[in-house]
């Protein structure tokens, strides 16, 4: 077991909600540990460390809870020398740290009503709380959570996981998930969105972690754009159809429709371009949550993504009352994604789309990070637990050959995404190891498992068994020990 660090006030009862039980159960006490069992041998080349965000709610709700209403929770494990160290901390939040000291919830979640909140909202949404809970990236030495609905961004001492604070660059309207670190570079690129204007910005940061660029994007009006993506000269921002009812805001609802008789539209930017050099592109209505990366071929500009072909699904008939929809919205199985392909012509304008798989829904794509927004060739994919957000598996994409290797988890064994760790001397892009963490309802216990990247089907290379169970959860990341300055 490890050593307990920090008491935290928990007041969340026995429920019965299908994402605060099962896979999805938080966990409240914040642990350090080096004593931990490993089976298989861990890489002596491996030297870095993998950091995941969780919702992780402390209080209950106020109205019917959302899973991406909790409380972030950075897990994290730090590996050199062929040795694993542990660690989880709450991100101490304005919103964590006001319901700690008030011991009851402050903001109603996503499906609450907004006129429940017992203090002003801090986010796009209005009237929820930042619990910067959903991406973690790590830049200048530090770690970075943000929240989708654009948050503050907290940094984290990547050591010690304590809460560092704001980060002092983030412009008003908070900055949204998914900022992209450029490896080649050092640069931190970051987009926001608001219901009033400007209704996107986009920045970016230097690898001092001081603000070098920031620019207003126009837009016909509020839109839910939820990532970003880049090549080596330019920013790539998406205007979806799928956007809040705008007649609703008067009443402080944020009710999201899908128009799919309006194009997708892409803006694209040269990274440090002003408003007035932006692209826009049509492509066929859909939403898309991620991208995988993106990059430049001649004249074209090459985006890879999750394509949704039913982005508003119908409720799921056999989950609880009151959550068909919220489940539907969840479950990949419902919206279908597929890994996709655009291409953007600079000089005719022109759009060019195709399907790259179709054969089951993924999402939540990794990469060899050493190849962000530059021509690639492997995508590592998750697969969804058929009803649920739980991932079951994972799958190696060849955008080369078109081939497509498929590793499944095991029976009731549900992991994250699974950043992409280069092997030292590495001679091939896929030289390296897959790395995420396992919940396993079976052994009731959680593991870190490294996988081979370049045979999956191998199983793991070793597993490190974790000192308690863990939230099941999504957004993870990992960095090399050069990156964290160790």
């Amino acid at each position: 077991m490890g050593t307990p660090v920090n008491q935290v006030k928990v007041t969340l009862e026995p429920n019965d909600h299908p994402y605060r039980n099962g896979a999805w159960t938080p966990v409240f006490e914040e642990l350090d540990t080096d004593q931990l069992e490993v089976i298989g041998t861990i890489p002596a080349d491996i030297d870095g460390l993998y950091v995941r965000n969780t919702e992780n709610p402390v209080h209950g709700s106020l109205g019917r809870y959302h899973p991406f209403d909790g409380d972030g929770m950075i897990h994290t494990v730090r590996i050199k020398d062929g040795k694993a160290t542990y660690r989880n901390r709450f991100v101490r939040t304005e919103g964590f740290e006001a319901e700690q000291q008030a011991g009851v919830p402050l903001w109603p979640g996503l499906m609450g009503n907004p006129h429940d909140a017992l203090e002003p909202g801090m986010t796009a949404h209005g009237s929820v709380k930042d619990s910067s809970s959903t991406d973690v990236v790590v830049h200048a030495g530090a770690i970075l959570s943000t929240f989708y609905l654009c948050g503050e961004g907290y940094r984290l001492d990547p050591e010690t996981l304590a809460t560092l604070g704001p980060a002092d660059w983030v412009p008003a309207h908070g900055i949204s998930a998914h900022c992209k670190v450029d490896e080649a570079t050092g640069e931190l690129l970051f987009f926001n969105y608001a219901i009033e204007k400007p209704h996107l910005q986009y920045g970016v940061v230097g690898p001092d972690n001081r603000l070098k660029h920031l620019v207003a994007i126009d837009l016909p009006g509020p839109r839910l754009p939820h990532d970003m993506a880049f090549t080596e000269n330019f920013a790539i921002f998406n205007d979806c159809p799928l956007f809040w009812k705008e007649e609703l805001f008067e009443r402080k609802l944020r009710i999201p429709a899908y128009h799919p008789d309006m194009p997708t539209r892409f803006g694209i930017l040269p990274r440090m371009g002003q408003p007035e050099e932006i692209q826009w592109f049509e492509a066929q209505p859909t939403y898309v949550l991620h991208w995988a990366n993106a990059f430049e071929e001649g004249d074209e500009v090459v985006l890879d993504g999750y394509f949704q072909n039913d982005p508003v699904p119908p409720p799921l008939t056999d989950f609880p009352p009151g959550y068909e929809s919220m489940g539907a919205s969840l479950d990949l199985h419902s919206f279908k994604p597929e890994l996709h392909r655009w291409r953007f012509n600079l000089k005719t304008g022109e759009t060019r789309e195709e399907t790259l798989f179709d054969d089951y829904p993924v999402e939540f794509g990794m990469f060899n990070g050493q190849y962000a927004g530059r021509p690639y060739r492997y995508v590592y994919s998750v697969t969804g637990e058929p009803g649920w957000f739980l991932f079951n598996g994972l799958t190696k994409h060849d955008l080369e050959t078109g081939e497509a290797e498929h590793v499944s988890f095991g029976e009731q064994r549900f992991g994250s995404e699974a950043p992409f760790i280069p092997r030292a001397n590495a001679w091939s892009e896929d030289d390296g190891y897959l790395i995420s963490f396992i919940t396993d309802m079976k052994q009731d216990r959680s593991e870190c498992i490294i996988i081979d990247a370049k045979n999956l089907s191998a199983g793991p290379v070793c597993t490190i068994v974790l000192p308690h169970r863990i939230s099941s959860g999504t957004h993870a990341t990992w960095a090399s020990g050069d990156a964290l300055g160790s």
